[in-house]
């Protein structure tokens, strides 16, 4: 299916909902629900910065064909281990989803020159309509 502009929402509008599935790349996370809506978590990339999946906490199936009962986004902090001495800005973020058959945490991580985002996108995506008429 073909999609026009998204809808950028917050990633709580899948709390109540049931997932039938998720696609996951490490650079987009797809979410389709029982209703048909698709949903997408991902970054637009430019130069001089990366954002991607660094770690999924759990398992993304326990999330699929049970109503979503937490879905939301903190600010994260580094783990532990962490070295920030190699990068100008760094962002963690982590959105945190539960079931009743489970919890599953998504941490990106994105790291710049300072200049460009590091932030990740909650978009819905908008069925695109026939705009053409038919010659008759």
């Amino acid at each position: 299916m073909y999609y026009e502009p998204r809808e950028f929402c917050d990633v709580s509008v899948l709390k109540g909902k049931t997932l039938v599935s998720i696609d996951n790349d490490d650079s987009m996370i797809t979410f389709k629900t029982t209703y048909g809506e698709e949903y997408q978590m991902y970054h637009d990339q430019d130069c001089c910065e990366s954002v991607y999946v660094d770690d999924i906490a759990g398992d993304l199936p326990d999330l699929i064909g049970s109503e979503i009962l937490m879905a939301e986004e903190v600010d994260g902090t580094s783990p532990a281990d962490f070295d920030d001495t190699c990068y100008d800005s760094y962002t963690w973020t982590f959105y945190k989803f539960a079931t009743i058959k489970g919890y599953v945490d998504i941490r990106w991580f994105g790291h710049s020159n300072g200049y460009y985002s590091e932030s990740v996108h909650f978009v819905k995506m908008k069925p695109q309509r026939d705009t053409f008429k038919a010659k008759g």
